[in-house]
């Protein structure tokens, strides 16, 4: 755009049109023509040069403009072999004369037909005395209330207040914006006029205002529903909530409920207008959120079995990259975290010391200490959720490294681990609402008939108390079945409690003899063949 003009007010659109600007004008033989148009100085006549016809016959009287469209709206916009060319916000169309002929434009910015759009549709309805806008003797509803906000502030009357309270007045009104570019934006308007100090007047403190509050892309969305004004209103609203946010039976009062609820000048309110201040701060509010704004708080039940409900799960956890390469880092478990995972795996491995450590397979080399990944999980299990997080302790260490990440445990996790032993005369696991700010290991655990020790699991998953309840062919199968065995220690395997991991046979046995309290877990592969 010329000059880098910010349009932030039909004045604005004005002296852009006055000044021009060069568009590709459109035939209906789907031929395009460079020209530059423009805006006579008295605001009567639209003008196009250059042109083989007559400079009296390229020119377009603004009194019969019947309608200003946006978009590919018209045939010859609409024609074959033309409208891939350009996309549909850089089109625009005049309707004139009464046989509602077409001036078919192209633009080369959307920001472009935005500005032609709103000051060709506002000289429609207002004429020639919008001539005044340019230098406007008349403030308008924006500026007459930011004025107001200024008159407020100035307790000494003088006209002037200090640039810190100026500063301070626009950041209260936009709370994201900084300080240091407000001072700037009225640095940068004192220099243009040869002013300095930190003395801010009224003229001064608006202009700032509007350029530094104006966001383009919603005062150009105004523009597109708004009858020819700088701002909406009732039936314009109605239009806009209908049509763009997808609400059904709109209303009048619906419409002037948004305006008094959002609008910030008491003279809007009064007329149900609403300015490009009330239009912003209505399509920042919670109202106009894409997702719904119960859903900022857990709104569904959470008093149903804990496995009634689907969570966000990281499976090896801590690489950095992917799900299967990378180095491993603290720091993923802190992001899984955050993105509110309610299962987190640790895979936990004979370290040096006889300290465990964790790590990937294929991060060997970056190895962490069992006791800070403790640490960082104990730290941020509960900062995106209060509800309970799983943690999948796939342990590969030697019994005398489990008993030392026992200790661990009990010692960095502390109240929070969830130890007390399934009640069998139960069904169905606690929910969610009673295992809020709890950590359950998920996990391997030695049968509780055994009184040793420690005894042997299966290192995928403990099969062996499953296979104590099968049939001799069952049980035949799962023990032959090639899994490796490991030793478990007594310590470890106590800590595990409404997690226990058996092996997955089929679902007819898990419903059988799977007992609430224990888990099954699948690959990607097994899980896909039971999907299909």
């Amino acid at each position: 755009m010329p000059n880098d003009r910010k349009i932030n007010s039909t004045a604005a659109c004005m002296a852009f049109m006055l000044e021009g600007c060069e568009m590709k004008k459109v035939r209906s033989n789907s031929r395009m023509y460079n020209r530059y148009f423009l805006l006579d100085p008295d605001m009567h006549w639209l003008r196009w040069e250059p042109s083989k016809k007559d400079s009296e016959k390229a020119k377009l009287e603004i009194k019969s403009i019947k309608e200003v469209r946006l978009g590919k709206k018209t045939p010859v916009l609409r024609s074959n072999g033309l409208s891939d060319q350009f996309p549909d916000e850089c089109a625009f169309s005049i309707i004139y004369g009464d046989n509602y002929e077409s001036l078919d434009l192209v633009a080369s910015t959307a920001d472009v037909v935005s500005t032609w759009v709103m000051g060709l549709r506002y000289l429609v309805s207002y004429g020639r005395h919008t001539v005044d806008m340019v230098e406007p003797s008349q403030p308008s509803l924006r500026t007459s209330w930011i004025g107001s906000v200024f008159e407020l502030a100035d307790m000494e009357k003088d006209g002037h207040i200090d640039m810190f309270r100026a500063t301070q007045i626009i950041k209260g009104l936009n709370p994201g914006m900084k300080e240091s570019r407000i001072e700037l934006k009225f640095k940068e308007l004192q220099k243009a006029k040869d002013q300095y100090g930190e003395a801010i007047n009224m003229d001064t403190f608006v202009e700032a205002y509007c350029e530094l509050c104006t966001r383009p892309e919603i005062f150009f969305l105004l523009v597109q529903f708004s009858s020819n004004k700088e701002y909406l209103d009732s039936k314009d609203l109605m239009l806009f909530v209908e049509v763009e946010q997808g609400v059904e039976g709109v209303t009048e009062d619906m419409s002037r409920n948004i305006v008094h609820k959002f609008e910030p000048s008491a003279e809007g309110r009064e007329r149900s207008y609403l300015s490009i201040d009330g239009f912003t701060h209505y399509l920042l509010s919670s109202e106009c959120h894409i997702f719904d704004p119960q859903h900022k708080r857990v709104c569904q039940d959470m008093t149903q079995p804990l496995s009634h409900y689907y969570i966000n799960s990281s499976h090896n956890a801590s690489l950095l990259e992917d799900h299967f390469w990378g180095s491993s880092d603290i720091s993923s478990y802190i992001r899984a975290l955050r993105m509110g995972c309610r299962s987190i795996e640790v895979i936990v491995w004979d370290g040096p010391d006889n300290e465990p450590v964790v790590y990937v397979g294929s991060s060997v080399a970056s190895q962490l200490a069992f006791s800070k990944v403790l640490d960082i999980i104990n730290q941020y299990a509960f900062e995106s959720s209060e509800y309970a997080l799983i943690l999948c302790l796939v342990a590969h260490c030697c019994v005398p490294q489990q008993k030392v990440m026992a200790q661990h445990v009990k010692k960095i996790i502390g109240d929070k681990l969830y130890v007390e032993p399934p009640n069998k005369e139960e069904n169905y696991l606690p929910s969610p609402e009673n295992l809020k700010g709890k950590i359950l290991l998920k996990g391997k655990r030695l049968p509780p008939s055994s009184t040793e020790t420690e005894g042997d699991v299966t290192d995928e998953e403990e099969g062996l108390e499953m296979s104590r309840r099968l049939g001799s062919d069952e049980r035949d199968h799962i023990n032959g079945s090639g899994f490796k065995r490991l030793r478990l220690c007594r310590e470890l395997s106590d800590l595990v409690s409404l997690c226990k991991s058996v092996q997955f046979r089929d679902f007819d046995i898990s419903k059988r003899d799977q007992k609430y309290w224990e888990i099954c877990s699948f690959n990607e592969g097994v899980s896909h063949t039971y999907e299909n």
